[in-house]
């Protein structure tokens, strides 16, 4: 889906005050996401998104009955618009400086309070993308890099299903980055709520611990993350498994980006290589 595209879905929904065209995008991925006067409106790609939006709604009414600080939905249900699952948000203020880890922090101790919500959410399917993306790759990575992620894959998937949490499972954002945290002038505000699962809420901590190790996070940083939250999910022996479960779908993730990039097959050979080789202290950059 192209801007072209999702500028036509918008305006058939019909879901903003002024002309479509007027409308600025924000992004554009599996959602186009545009705003305009005090709306925000995400495009989905397809139909079979539909799901996931009509969860993601659900997910804000209950963080809102909650009293959770997150974003909130303008609207209970999604639209289906020319086969595009269209969902409409209330615009937040313009933020007041950039989130933190120890705000991620903040949001995720009140999120991993919580109860399990009235409706069924899904386990975190870490893995799920495994396979799409790397036969996205195809011939662009070595067939053995690909069959040596799907072996790892298939052993992370039954290691991480045995393992015994140290903190009771339950509701998780399952995207639980900085980037996600959205400071307004009341504090912190959670966003992109589409991955939010029922699992381990281990999930949600070994992300920050990743950053830390792989992405150049400075420790002083993942430190204020710790403090605040109250644990350091590295003090947990199932820690390693949730981290080479997460490193081996970042992994595959960077390999659909290589057909005709040559940025991000460096990137994937420069991941993969270090997973061979077992060298946790090699430096990932975000892609």
């Amino acid at each position: 889906m192209d801007e072209a595209r999702a500028r036509d879905v918008l305006a058939a929904a019909g879901v903003l005050p002024g002309p479509a065209g007027r409308a600025r995008l924000l992004a554009l991925g599996e959602n186009a996401v545009f705003t305009a006067g005090d709306l925000v409106v995400k495009v989905g790609r397809d139909a079979e998104l539909l799901p996931r939006a009509r969860r993601e709604l659900a997910v804000a009414g209950w963080l809102a009955a909650a009293g959770v600080p997150a974003v909130r939905a303008a609207g209970p249900e999604p639209l289906l618009v020319d086969g595009h699952p269209v969902t409409v948000w209330h615009r937040l203020p313009e933020p007041v400086r950039p989130a933190e880890p120890r705000d991620l922090a903040a949001l995720l101790r009140i999120v991993h309070a919580l109860p399990s919500p009235p409706f069924a959410l899904p386990p975190r399917e870490l893995l799920g993308g495994v396979e799409r993306w790397l036969r996205l790759a195809g011939d662009a990575i070595d067939p053995e890099d690909a069959a040596y992620l799907r072996a790892r894959r298939d052993g992370f998937a039954a290691r991480a299903a045995a393992l015994t949490p140290r903190l009771a499972p339950g509701p998780i954002h399952g995207d639980a980055l900085p980037r996600n945290v959205h400071i307004g002038p009341d504090g912190p505000v959670l966003v992109d709520l589409e991955t939010f699962s029922a699992d381990l809420r281990e999930h949600d901590l070994v992300v920050m611990a990743l950053s830390r190790d792989r992405y150049g996070l400075p420790a002083e940083a993942y430190d204020s993350f710790t403090e605040v939250y109250g644990w350091d999910v590295r003090e947990w022996d199932g820690c390693g498994v949730l981290r080479g479960a997460r490193e081996t779908a970042s992994c595959a993730w960077v390999a659909q980006h290589a057909p005709g990039n040559p940025k991000a097959s460096a990137e994937f050979r420069r991941r993969v290589a270090s997973l061979r080789d077992g060298d946790e202290t090699v430096r990932w950059y975000p892609f």
